[in-house]
């Protein structure tokens, strides 16, 4: 495998190199090229051959990609034949929105537990699974060992509750709250998901489109 430092930027098109390839797959295609695949994505052809390089580049030269194997191979460098225990703290209205929609299983983890600290929702039960009490978070933990914890609640709450889900061996955050948690936890893996950013973005792209 080349041993070439793979970027943000890098790692981050893999997903969507992952997605196109599943739609091409389901269309019972098997083999493309890097030309045919960057009309498909908008990429040049040669950031493809760049970017799959950085992983051992896949293609052999007058044939291209073979589709289900570039589709097996992304899938294994993204880590998604390894299931990994989620957590998701927070059960209000984004936070089911995101346990009833997302299909986690697809991308490689289990959501094992929901956590929320308002009484009336501890009971309920969302996506086959009960809401636990916030209290209850230490001894499942240990129990149940999940590496990633997905937080749908407000900044403030989040400062709390990532300390304490750090020394409970949480390597991993899907953060919906406004907090940065990688500045204070350097060795922890955050993504962070800020819709308004989104939309601010969207809007700039509209202003200068004019």
């Amino acid at each position: 495998m080349n041993t070439c430092k793979i970027s943000d930027s890098v790692i981050k098109r893999l997903p969507r190199y992952y997605r196109f390839l599943g739609e091409l797959k389901s269309q019972g295609l098997n083999r493309i090229s890097s030309r045919e695949l960057s009309e498909k994505m908008g990429f040049t052809a040669s950031q493809i051959r760049q970017d799959l390089n950085c992983f051992g580049g896949f293609g052999h030269q007058g044939y291209g990609y073979n589709i289900e194997f570039l589709y097996s191979e992304i899938g294994k460098i993204l880590g998604l034949d390894r299931p990994k225990n989620a957590i998701l703290i927070g059960v209000g209205n984004l936070g089911k929105a995101v346990a009833l929609h997302i299909n986690f299983e697809a991308q490689g983890y289990h959501l094992a537990g929901m956590f929320d600290s308002k009484e009336s929702l501890v009971g309920q039960i969302v996506r086959g699974l009960p809401v636990r009490s916030i209290s209850t978070l230490d001894e499942f933990c240990r129990e149940s060992r999940p590496e990633v914890a997905i937080l749908c609640i407000p900044k403030d709450a989040a400062v709390a509750i990532a300390d304490q889900l750090v020394s409970l061996g949480i390597k991993g955050f899907w953060n919906f709250s406004h907090y940065d948690i990688a500045l204070k936890y350097k060795d922890v893996s955050v993504e962070n998901v800020h819709f308004v950013d989104t939309l601010m973005t969207l809007s700039y792209r509209l202003k200068n489109t004019d």
